[in-house]
């Protein structure tokens, strides 16, 4: 061998030990472009989408939906219902322990338990059966109910906002209108909060003392098994800048594909589409009834006339492919799915919009509309809004900001002119929306409900009666009752139903299909 060749194969086995080290950090490192920016780190505090995604990296649930809609146990071993199906009893997994080390115990579930159920929608119709609920050793609780409901145990497995994560004790005795100071779990990543940089990144890594389940991942349930020691989540605002910094590998995810950048990724070999989410999302316009003029019932029920689903879906996504009109304040296709009193609805019907208007006796105020300019899926709704609303005789003052200061902005019950608002447009995920009691913005208890705060008691009758029934067919009768109801009161409007995908490179795999973007089981290659 001559010197050279020697010099060179020498060269070479000093270099392996850092090739070896360099192939290790990019295997351990998942860099993600998410949809929006981590603000808020409670999701029970906060119903934003980013922040449930925050929560299922670093809390677990008693229960999960699987791929099949079914609801099963996860933090739960076992569990089992009295004959006369009033008293559950859970035993939960051994070897559950929260991030800080210290085991999870019955007393921490039964608290983080009663702090969802008084945020929740869903949450709030089943406590309201709950007579009593008591631990019964370290590791095991009751529920014992005042009467029989078929939703308990598919409220604690509820996969959306707001979901019933669990917290320590400490943690879930913070009261639900105040975020918790720390955010310590017992799922399979931790947030690392000396790394959070809002506006520039969220930081999580793997939780050793993480105990999957035995079962393989389905959905929302099975084994989580976090394969990369850590996963950053970038904020890059701008979603051409997020597109290029996928195509160049710098980022090995995008959550939410730009539907007029989808051609260009689909064109990459060294890039893969994902339809990581088969739910779908449906896009909501959310009026503001304490102030005016949507204070207003006839005003209110203006916007049934003034809005447009085509209109929406065109200038968001653009391709048929990837949405679908629907008529139906519950999700299409869907068990609940119905179109009663949508006759003549939803087609922006200026004209009669604007009959109405005149006859409601709407007086020129404004409607300040709260325009979200950084979250792609969102960005094109309030514009849309703007020109149908004006087309139909409303005044409109249009405020752009970003998503996270209009989360925040929302909370405020002040005047529209006085730091307040009268609507905004938003997205639920289907899995949000799947029946009169878990559909968050049909909640109408005044100031339990969500913002927007309508109040409703006939709502609340109708909604009380699906939670007390069982009969398919019924169910079906009351959710038609409760569209017809909703059409009369105007808590919400749907604009219709899109579905997204998810880019990565081509070297990840494992991606798990369900309503919310988890990283269990992915890798890289």
């Amino acid at each position: 061998m001559s010197m050279m060749r020697r010099a060179l194969v020498a060269a070479v086995l000093a270099l392996a030990p850092l090739l070896s080290a360099s192939a290790a950090v990019a295997q351990s490192v998942l860099r993600v472009a998410m949809h929006a920016d981590v603000r808020a780190i409670d999701p029970v505090f906060s119903t934003a989408y980013i922040t449930r995604n925050h929560g299922y990296m670093v809390f677990d649930t008693l229960f999960a939906m699987d791929a099949n809609g079914e609801i099963k146990p996860q933090m739960v071993d076992r569990f089992e219902a009295s004959a006369d199906g009033l008293t559950y009893t859970f035993t939960l997994r051994q070897g559950l322990v929260w991030h800080d080390g210290q085991p999870v115990t019955a007393e921490d579930c039964i608290a983080s338990i009663r702090r969802w159920g008084a945020r929740d929608t869903l949450g709030q119709t089943v406590l309201g059966f709950v007579d009593t609920m008591t631990p019964a050793g370290p590791d095991s609780f009751t529920i014992t109910l005042k009467e029989k409901t078929g939703l308990l145990i598919y409220a604690l497995g509820k996969p959306s906002s707001t979901v019933p994560f669990m917290m320590p004790k400490r943690l879930a005795e913070t009261p639900p209108t105040v975020q918790i100071s720390e955010v310590v779990g017992s799922g399979p990543f931790v947030f690392r909060r000396d790394e959070w940089r809002p506006g520039n990144k969220a930081v999580y890594t793997r939780f050793d003392g993480y105990r999957p389940r035995a079962e393989p991942p389905s959905g929302l349930a099975g084994g989580k098994v976090a394969r990369f020691d850590r996963i950053e989540w970038l904020v890059l605002a701008d979603q051409q800048q997020a597109v290029n910094a996928l195509l160049a590998g710098e980022i090995d995810v995008l959550e939410a594909v730009p539907h007029d950048q989808a051609p260009l990724l689909e064109a990459d070999r060294n890039i893969r589409m994902w339809n990581a989410n088969p739910l779908g999302s449906q896009y909501s316009f959310r009026p503001n009834h304490l102030q005016k003029p949507f204070d207003d019932p006839r005003i209110r029920h203006v916007l049934w006339h003034a809005l447009n689903q085509e209109d929406f879906l065109q200038a968001t996504v653009g391709n048929p492919e990837f949405y679908s009109v629907c008529r139906s304040i519950f999700v299409c296709p869907s068990r609940l799915m119905t179109e009663a009193g949508m006759d003549g609805l939803l087609e922006g019907n200026a004209r009669r919009a604007r009959e109405l208007l005149k006859e409601a006796g709407y007086d020129g105020t404004p409607i300040v509309l709260l325009h979200a300019t950084d979250v792609a899926a969102l960005a094109n709704l309030a514009p849309v809004a703007k020109a149908l609303l004006e087309r139909a005789g409303f005044v409109v003052d249009m405020q752009a900001m970003d998503w996270a200061t209009l989360v925040s902005r929302l909370q405020k019950r002040d005047p529209a002119n006085a730091g307040g608002w009268s609507a905004y447009a938003s997205s639920w995920s289907a899995a949000d929306i799947l029946d009169p009691v878990m559909t968050g913005f049909l909640n109408s208890r005044c100031e339990r409900a969500m913002i927007g705060w309508p109040c409703d008691p006939e709502m609340e009758r109708l909604r009380d009666s699906f939670a007390r029934e069982t009969d398919p067919a019924r169910q079906k009768e009351i959710a038609a009752a409760v569209q017809l109801r909703a059409i009369a009161w105007t808590p919400l409007v749907p604009l219709g139903q899109r579905r997204d995908r998810m880019a990565t490179r081509s070297n990840i795999t494992g991606i798990v299909p369900a309503p919310v973007t988890v990283f269990w089981n992915m890798s890289r290659q």
